[in-house]
């Protein structure tokens, strides 16, 4: 059987709904019918991005004239220049043919040919399996083809709306503690007031919140990469919400950011980082709690919002269950040295 391996052109729609069928078969097919996947346009439109951040390739994976798998490769510009990430997704139908690890050694050969010299990767499986995954569908490809898991994360959800009663006791008891810090919040781009400091939040919060065994190195601020992704949020029909807590000379002590799909109704999780001299005033379940009750107010029609905190970050986790979020999924981060 004959593999070929292509690289599909963002702009061809016939391409890209055939890439993205296949990316969500194989994902609906492991994680359930229901699951949140990248809707097909919000997909479009990241491969099209002319971006200085990060180059993404998307890939068609044919026997014939059948498409039997897709695949895509991420390549870091600015920061952690060494890392690759990879994603291989093959329906069921296709597997135990040799598709995917074709498609894998292929990625590979393409990010050792980009200088990298780890490629890294994600796996998803039921919550109830436990931290490991064994004998799931990716993790097991995975660990076939000698992917460590680097680092665990708990997917949790939390149903909108949330319990009012329960998030005004949450004001209340946290009151105290953040009486020294002013709390803003604010729907769609940073303003440009506070972006500096946000931006130095963000750039550390890979890092600064538990990474496990992720080769990953700390980026280094950039306020034209976060307006760069804010334009493509506009074009993926993606609604931003955020909030930052202020010291009382005006630093940015804590920010939190959560993303609303205008195609699937769902919001997701971005970051969320409190400064490390900032930490101990609950300052994280502050500015979550601001943005949840703000989004609310604002796009009372999502229906959920879904977040993953590493499974060894306790306190993030702990927050979230305050906040009314049940663990629905795990995800490991995944990670191969190349060469």
């Amino acid at each position: 059987m004959t593999i070929e391996i292509s690289r599909i052109d963002p702009f061809d729609s016939e391409s890209v709904d055939a890439w993205w069928e296949t990316y969500a078969a194989a994902e609906r097919a492991d994680r359930g019918a229901d699951t949140p996947v990248w809707t097909r346009e919000e997909s479009r439109s990241e491969l099209q991005q002319d971006s200085a951040v990060i180059e993404r390739r998307g890939y068609l994976l044919r026997v014939g004239d059948a498409v039997v798998g897709s695949a895509s490769l991420a390549l870091p510009l600015k920061d952690n220049t060494h890392v690759a990430h990879l994603a291989v997704s093959v329906p069921p139908p296709h597997r135990r043919r040799g598709v995917g690890s074709a498609a894998l050694a292929f990625l590979e050969a393409e990010a050792t040919a980009s200088a990298r010299t780890t490629a890294q990767g994600t796996a998803s499986w039921p919550y109830a399996l436990g931290p490991d995954g064994t004998g799931t569908p990716g993790r097991e490809f995975a660990r076939h083809h000698g992917y460590a898991l680097a680092l665990g994360d708990v997917q949790n959800r939390l149903e909108l709306p949330a319990n009012p009663a329960v998030l005004d006791s949450l004001a209340a008891d946290i009151a105290a503690a953040i009486s020294g810090y002013t709390i803003r919040s604010w729907v769609g781009p940073v303003p440009d007031d506070v972006i500096e400091g946000w931006t130095v939040l963000d750039a550390s919060i890979d890092t600064e919140a538990p990474s496990g065994d992720l080769d990953i190195e700390p980026m280094k601020p950039d306020v034209d990469s976060i307006r760069e992704q804010e334009k493509l949020l506009i074009r993926q029909n993606r609604t931003s919400f955020g909030t930052i807590a202020l010291t009382a000379q005006g630093e940015a002590a804590a920010y939190t950011q959560v993303v609303v799909s205008g195609d699937d109704g769902n919001a997701y999780q971005w970051g969320t980082l409190v400064r490390g001299a900032d930490r101990g005033h609950r300052l994280g379940t502050a500015v979550k709690l601001a943005n949840l009750r703000m989004l609310q107010h604002e796009a009372p029609q999502t229906r959920a919002i879904y977040t993953y905190n590493a499974e060894s970050n306790a306190h993030m986790l702990a927050v979230n269950t305050l906040l009314g979020f049940r663990p629905s999924e795990r995800m490991g981060e995944l990670q191969k040295r190349l060469g």
